[in-house]
């Protein structure tokens, strides 16, 4: 396999997760056996295209440096900032400025399926476009104001929540998130940068258990789909 067809993921791993209730930040909090970002980080590593997993910590971090997964050669940590667009920035500019495409992936989506990461690395042999992970909306959706009455129900159609990892032109996702940093602009996720100035992004269909844990009923069902993962590969190995 070419160095070219391997990528680096970004994890932005600065935030403090307020809506866990917990004084650890919820990357740090513990289901079947090793923290949320352990994980996250070994079910990339997983992946036979990734070549390195690069962890944006906050400067006051004093936990990660005492994880196992540390101590990766696959895995390298710099210093983010206040806002997660911030920290994406941060592992941008500290990349090498000959790769070609990038990653970033949440810190608490443990349960990406592979396959799902290969439909998405596709796409940079497929075009110039780049993308996300996405799952249709499946619930009818409303609208409501400030008092929390319903205004109306919204179409379902061509609705998709948006997921991680997403996946894009290295340059082209600095200067996005470099164009809406001056310019004051909110940006929620990678693609919101990419939608800034105006380039198209391809929606790649992945699976709804793709969760991210922000409330502590998460936990459970990620480590559902955790145990579950584990329980299929030991299955296939069995009957390979």
């Amino acid at each position: 396999m070419s160095s070219k067809s391997l990528y680096s993921v970004v994890v932005p791993a600065a935030g403090v997760g307020k809506r866990m209730l917990s004084e650890l930040p919820k990357q740090y909090l513990t289901i079947a056996k090793r923290t949320l970002i352990e994980h996250t980080i070994l079910r990339l590593l997983e992946h036979p295209k990734i070549k390195r997993v690069l962890i944006v910590l906050n400067p006051e971090d004093k936990v990660f440096k005492t994880l196992p997964i540390a101590q990766h050669p696959k895995v390298e940590t710099t210093l983010g900032g206040k806002e997660r667009a911030d920290s994406v920035l941060a592992g941008l500019q500290y990349l090498p400025n000959d790769e070609q495409w990038v990653l970033v992936h949440d810190a608490a989506r443990p349960c990406l399926a592979l396959e799902d990461l290969t439909k998405l690395l596709a796409l940079a042999e497929q075009s110039e476009t780049g993308g996300i992970l996405a799952t249709r909306v499946r619930d009818t959706m409303k609208r409501s104001d400030s008092n929390k009455t319903v205004l109306q129900t919204e179409s379902r159609e061509n609705l998709w929540h948006a997921l991680t990892p997403q996946f894009f032109k290295l340059d082209e996702l600095k200067f996005a998130l470099e164009k809406a940093n001056q310019e004051n602009q909110t940006i929620t996720d990678e693609a919101s940068a990419i939608e800034y100035i105006g380039k198209p992004v391809k929606l790649v269909e992945g699976h709804a258990s793709n969760l991210k844990v922000t409330q502590p009923e998460d936990l459970l069902l990620a480590e559902f789909y955790l145990t579950q993962s584990k329980s299929d590969q030991s299955l296939h190995k069995e009957t390979q």
